[in-house]
């Protein structure tokens, strides 16, 4: 975009008001212009102008910089820096730990078979959700919060109410063997939320519906275990698998689209650009309710059109190659870049909710940090002593989360690329870590059995 400068308050006044990439600025030079505008132009455009000036001896009439910037978040989440709950209940590991779309509730699954719902005003346990008769491996709630969906080891799905603990339903059976992903379909698609899809060690993943109790697709292509998944914002469902292909389905039949190729090993980790707005639905930091699923699939579609914007939605994949591969589905079957420098298997990725940054989690004890649309590295984060197992952003994408198997959580600052926070107190590995989206918590859970709550 091209404008003409006159008054350097119009320069502050389009940056404020306006989300831009990159900006060619045309302006005419005074002396006393050229010294107001110093403060305000990014470093390298200030000494590149400088530069030529020495140059020429002499001030160009009309001198064009790129000026790159971009958009951040409207509000400040806080780095959490102390551990404000202990609280003890289950009786094996924790395995995983999810808060709900709008932050106001937690949910945990371990090796003791149930699923536990916390009360965060108290810090204390709400409901003890028993049904399954196996581990639970993992746990998703639905974008509008109505449903949370628990997989187990032996197979199975529970759906329970978030409400009253208790089940909504028969247990929901096909799996062959254990799950290893659930994913619901995004409000603004679908409102009020009734379809998900789980993937299982079988090799498929099964789309089922709430509202009737029973799978209406299965989804079946891949020759070894699908290790995760992920339901699209354009209405895709992506599915990455041992036999190290990352699988493109749409879900009105369950037919593939299109089949991604190029990790050398299993794929173990999928991320979308949009999957912050997905996971929120209409929910955003302002803590806003809605009254009727009409009004929360506009607001949902809004927030999601917003994020995406004119772009393709973005996926990254992680393996046990080392390797992580940016993908855009839509377009290509393609990689956009392959993604290199991880010394061990790479256990988790993760997109920043502002789609700029994807992190990554490694066995090889760093988190590195990315470009999320041109995949460039960027910074690597060192101070765990043992394998990362899982990370989350904050919801403003300025501070990083990771947990890891020596048992310390650690806060890093995109900023600065440093270590903003060391937060060591779980006795074990922590196996699980989430950061609620409006900010205000952190839940962890790991091999010592305890649920942490850590506050700012």
């Amino acid at each position: 975009m091209e404008l003409l400068l006159v008054l350097p308050c119009t320069f502050l006044r389009m940056l404020v008001h306006n989300n831009f990439n990159s900006l060619s600025i045309r302006f005419w030079t005074t002396r006393r212009n050229y010294h107001m505008l110093s403060i305000f132009l990014m470093k390298s455009s200030l000494c590149h102008l400088k530069s030529t000036c020495t140059k020429t001896k002499a001030i160009s009439v009309e001198k064009a910089l790129p000026i790159v910037c971009q958009p951040q978040a409207i509000f400040r989440i806080r780095p959490v820096n102390r551990c404000s709950a202990t609280i003890s209940g289950h009786a094996e590991a924790v395995l995983t730990v999810a808060f709900s779309p709008d932050g106001r509730h937690l949910a945990s699954g371990s090796g003791d078979t149930t699923v536990r719902l916390w009360d965060l005003n108290t810090q204390t346990p709400l409901y003890t959700c028993t049904g399954h008769k196996n581990w639970v491996l993992c746990i998703a709630w639905s974008p509008d919060g109505k449903y949370l969906v628990s997989g187990s080891k032996s197979g199975e799905l529970q759906c329970w109410d978030p409400e009253t603990g208790k089940l909504s339903g028969n247990p929901l059976s096909g799996h062959k063997k254990w799950i290893t992903g659930i994913s619901w379909e995004p409000v603004h698609l679908s409102a009020p939320c009734r379809r998900f899809v789980s993937a299982s060690k079988d090799g498929d993943a099964r789309i089922w519906d709430v509202t009737l109790r029973k799978c209406v697709i299965c989804l079946s292509g891949h020759t070894l275990a699908i290790t995760c998944v992920k339901w699209g914002g354009d209405g895709m469902i992506y599915t990455g698998s041992q036999d190290c292909t990352i699988k493109v389905w749409e879900t009105t039949q369950g037919k593939l689209i299109r089949e991604l190729k190029g990790h050398g090993h299993w794929v173990n980790s999928l991320a979308l650009s949009t999957e912050y707005v997905l996971r929120t639905g209409a929910f955003d930091h302002t803590g806003k309710q809605y009254s009727s699923p009409e009004e929360m699939k506009k607001v949902a579609l809004e927030r999601y059109n917003k994020m995406r914007g004119n772009a393709p939605e973005r996926l990254v994949s992680g393996s046990d190659d080392f390797t992580m591969f940016l993908w855009e589905p839509f377009v290509t079957k393609h990689p956009k870049t392959r993604m290199t420098g991880h010394q061990q298997l790479v256990n988790h990725v993760y997109f920043s909710p502002d789609g700029q940054w994807v992190a990554s989690a490694s066995f090889d004890k760093s988190v590195k940090l990315w470009n999320g649309t041109t995949g460039k590295f960027i910074a690597a984060f060192r101070g765990h002593v043992g394998p990362v197992y899982q990370i989350s952003w904050s919801a403003d994408s300025r501070l990083l989360l990771s947990g890891s198997k020596d048992s310390t959580l650690k806060v890093w600052d995109i900023r600065t690329r440093k270590l903003k926070q060391d937060l060591p107190g779980h006795s074990d590995e922590v196996f699980s870590v989430d950061w609620s989206p409006d900010g205000e918590k952190v839940a962890s859970g790991g091999k010592d059995k305890v649920l942490k709550l850590w506050m700012g």
